[in-house]
């Protein structure tokens, strides 16, 4: 496990440049949803009433929202907005996922284009478009499905009115059983995309994924655990130091989180080509 995270920590500090790409795209995404979140909930929240907050006060602002959100259609130009938003993230992450695939494949000491130098992001993203993009649908098709049986058991669990431990027995088997199936699709289907991206077929990728889950698991773990463990020591030292060195900290580690991703990506890839 250690090799495949060396090998992939190498084919990943090869792509810094992309990581600098990927880290500006999920810069600007973040902006642009911040700034929708905030036209949204903004203006809903000034009519709080927070110079006189009763109970009678606040019974009046959450009837009022009720009947603005049921009654009128001022939700429908956010509803599309959000709705553009998500489409637009679905167009544009599978292109950049695509040159990222067919890039690692290029510069790994196994691909085809080995003895060369450089990357080839752009030259992956017109040739491995297409199948990355469909697999990418299907994905996510796929783990919001039990979404529809998950989502209102859980809302009649709580409109019941139960305790908490009642609720968290009710909703939490569903709930594990969805985190592990949406898991298990992510890894399945990177292989296949890894593999479309390679050219070395989606089938044959997803079978050697399929021989060979436990170590593909484990070093998906491994490395997400990485990327965990560094979110919660930024976090606790941004709790720690908060003012001007905590918002830069914030911002480095996204950075840095898009590094560990590639790496992430890099080593699985490692590992499944070693097979």
């Amino acid at each position: 496990m250690k090799m495949y995270m060396k090998q992939g920590w190498q084919l990943a500090v090869k792509h810094f440049h992309l990581i600098i790409l990927l880290f500006l795209y999920q810069l600007l995404w973040g902006f642009f949803l911040y700034r929708f979140i905030d036209s949204v909930v903004s203006p809903l929240l000034r009519r709080f009433p927070a110079a006189y907050p009763s109970d009678t006060a606040v019974h009046l602002f959450l009837t009022e929202a009720q009947f603005q959100l049921l009654k009128t259609d001022i939700l429908t130009p956010y509803v599309w907005m959000l709705g553009g938003l998500f489409a637009i993230r679905m167009l544009l992450t599978p292109l950049f996922n695509a040159g990222l695939f067919y890039s690692l494949h290029h510069s790994s000491t196994r691909g085809e284009g080995a003895a060369g130098g450089g990357t080839k992001f752009v030259e992956g993203i017109r040739k491995a478009w297409k199948p990355v993009m469909l697999l990418h649908w299907a994905e996510a098709a796929l783990a919001l499905a039990p979404g529809f049986w998950v989502l209102p058991h859980a809302l009649d669990a709580y409109l019941q009115g139960g305790s908490n431990v009642d609720l968290l027995q009710s909703v939490l088997p569903g709930a594990g059983l969805w985190l592990f199936w949406g898991v298990l699709l992510h890894l399945l289907f990177l292989a296949m995309q890894l593999g479309a991206a390679s050219k070395e077929g989606i089938l044959h990728s997803l079978g050697r994924a399929l021989r060979h889950i436990v170590s593909f698991a484990a070093i998906s773990l491994v490395m997400w655990a990485i990327g965990a463990g560094l979110g919660l020591l930024i976090t606790g030292v941004s709790l720690l130091w908060a003012g001007l060195f905590a918002l830069i900290l914030h911002q480095g580690y996204n950075l840095v989180r898009t590094l560990v991703r590639v790496w992430t990506i890099a080593a699985q890839y490692e590992c499944l080509q070693s097979k």
